[in-house]
């Protein structure tokens, strides 16, 4: 299962909050330009991140193992090293552009403290218990949102993962070899899914659920239906200064009043989110009509019915624009992941162990819900007072970040004796 292991002795468990773990990664990965945190998988900050929670999970006398897809997992055995039904816990370390220093830290950090609350408690776990970082959860740097664990359950196609480029053009197999992985051996992996009982996901929540509750954490429903497309708006590149503007086709000009109309179809449709947050003109250059502009769409609802139709109807609009522009548009599904309603047996179980906290469904997408059709998933999420995400103004208290801690403890240890 591994590709590759670290063998480290037993050890107590350190005393640690999660406050306090996640104040030793304060500073990396920070970002000046945009503000927030930008640790793009594999890159100095990420695997810096990597390298802290391999130490972390060493000081707790955890087993740490790297899997073929590039995810770490740090195992709290059974006596005699039998694997199979493991409850499974974790989250990623990987960010967008100037994100928070909560979105997916928050989670590692907490298993992390959840594993030291159980140690207190308990010689031995009754269950096998596994600690997990997901690569590349955001898909900020390959496009492709929670590419490890759709690695691991045979959700994408391995030759589309090893040929998928970053903005520097260098592709993910260039990529994963360089930090250890042999993609030849990337996808699917049937052994280390057949161990898995099931997987609870803590995570920041990205809304305003649990302000407008008034609670620190809630159990998670179900997960919007989302994708994401890129829209490629050819035109004629050309000179900014000797093109007379009647003689223009401008991609930028398609481009922009594209985004417009995404907005405008989303608004007629109830409950859905259309979103265009990244734009790449090429060639790029100031005084340069573009050649091209690439554009990267983000559409969720809960139907996903409605989803396919939100994008239909940009689409379509989308090639009226060009035509009047004098130009044409291309549209490429990069990822799509479906509504996802998390396991109704697993979801009363948790409510069992934390009775008093309520329900609530979310527009954003997880590892989790990647795992959902394959085993039992869950999430647990812990309020955010600014009711902001993907952005430096994130945020959760100190309070409620050990509540969630400790609340996840719980949850993994009603789960183990269930």
């Amino acid at each position: 299962m591994a590709y590759g292991t670290e063998t480290t002795p037993l050890a107590p468990a350190p005393a640690a909050t999660v406050t306090g773990l996640l104040s030793d990664i304060a500073s990396t990965g920070t970002d000046a330009l945009r503000g927030g945190y930008t640790r793009p998988v594999y890159s100095t900050a990420e695997l810096d991140l990597r390298t802290w929670f391999i130490e972390q999970a060493s000081k707790r006398g955890l087993s740490v193992e790297t899997d073929r897809n590039g995810a770490i997992w740090a195992w709290w055995d059974v006596p005699g090293g039998d694997r199979s039904n493991s409850l499974v816990t974790g989250s990623h370390l990987d960010s967008v552009p100037g994100g928070g220093p909560f979105d997916g830290p928050l989670g590692v950090a907490s298993a992390l403290v959840a594993v030291d609350i159980l140690k207190s408690r308990m010689a031995a776990p009754p269950r096998p218990l596994a600690v997990v970082v997901f690569p590349e959860e955001e898909g900020s740097r390959f496009g492709v949102a929670c590419l490890g664990s759709r690695l691991m359950t045979g959700a994408i196609d391995p030759d589309k993962a090893r040929n998928l480029r970053d903005s520097d053009g260098s592709t993910f197999a260039d990529v994963a070899q360089a930090n250890g992985l042999d993609p030849r051996f990337i996808g699917r992996d049937d052994q280390l899914l057949g161990q898995i009982g099931a997987f609870v996901e803590l995570h920041v929540e990205q809304g305003r659920g649990l302000i407008d509750l008034q609670q620190p954490v809630a159990i998670a429903s179900s997960i919007l239906g989302h994708g994401r497309w890129r829209l490629s708006v050819h035109g004629q590149g050309n000179h900014a200064g000797t093109t007379l503007m009647a003689d223009r086709h401008d991609p930028m000009v398609s481009a922009s009043r594209m985004v417009v109309a995404v907005r405008d179809i989303a608004r007629k449709q109830p409950h859905a989110r259309a979103t265009v947050g990244r734009l790449q003109p090429v060639p790029g250059g100031t005084n340069v009509i573009a050649s091209r502009v690439d554009f990267w769409l983000d559409v969720r609802h809960p139907d996903d019915a409605v989803t396919a139709a939100v994008v239909q109807s940009i689409h379509l609009q989308a090639q009226v624009i060009a035509a009047e522009e004098g130009c044409r548009v291309e549209l490429r599904e990069e990822s799509l992941s479906r509504t996802v309603h998390f396991d109704q047996g697993l979801q009363k179980e948790l409510q069992q162990a934390l009775p008093h906290a309520p329900i609530l469904d979310t527009g954003a997408g997880h590892d989790a819900g990647v795992l959902a059709p394959f085993l039992p998933t869950a999430m647990i999420f812990v309020r955010n007072p600014s009711g902001v995400s993907h952005s430096a103004e994130e945020h959760v208290v100190d309070e409620d970040a050990e509540i969630g801690a400790r609340t996840l403890a719980d949850a993994l240890q009603g789960l183990m004796i269930s």
